[in-house]
């Protein structure tokens, strides 16, 4: 019983994570890259499509971005995702691809990524926690039901703590990381 709680554990704080991972692709930096694009949904006859399945992207001299539609008809829904979009630019469109341009950022601009970094980073340590506390729970309902003795409850509460110390140690490395990114000039 306890090796499952602990491996589910594992597997959820693993997951915020990743999902931290995948927000700070979103966020922009300096540098251009398609991770920036993979929040955009496009409306494409109708359906909300997300934008990398309807284009590919190309990438030149760190700042620009072409972006070839593999369907021409959406290349008006991807300009207005794009315009609508929080990346801050407006694309040019030659009829057969959509041209971005990223102007550097701004030093406030940057503060302000930052910003919401930090935030994103303390959404990801209190699911982390939220998991920890979750199963705490579990281990202390299976001492109520007699279930586990005093000693596999002590011993998995360690465990849990130690597995929470690992994944919000993984979380301020990453924060740290993508500020270091998003200072770089």
């Amino acid at each position: 019983m306890i090796p499952e709680i602990v491996a589910d554990t594992e597997h959820k704080m693993k997951g915020a994570v990743e999902h931290l991972r995948e927000e700070f692709a979103g966020i922009r930096t300096g540098r251009a890259h398609p991770a920036m694009f993979s929040k955009i949904l496009v409306d494409y006859y109708g359906a909300p499509t997300p934008l990398q399945s309807l284009a590919t992207f190309q990438v030149q001299e760190g700042r620009t971005v072409i972006i070839t539609p593999f369907d021409r008809g959406a290349t008006k829904g991807i300009e207005k995702s794009i315009r609508d979009s929080d990346l801050g630019v407006n694309p040019s469109n030659d009829g057969a691809t959509i041209r971005l341009v990223l102007p550097p950022l701004s030093e406030e601009r940057r503060k302000e990524y930052i910003k919401v970094t930090k935030h994103k980073a303390e959404e990801a340590r209190i699911a982390v926690r939220n998991t920890r506390r979750h199963s705490n729970e579990a281990v202390h309902k299976l001492l109520k039901d007699k279930e586990i003795g005093e000693d596999d409850s002590t011993r998995a509460e360690k465990q849990l703590d130690g597995i929470t110390k690992k994944y919000t140690d993984q979380v301020d490395e990453i924060l740290k990381a993508k500020e270091v990114e998003l200072l770089e000039v």
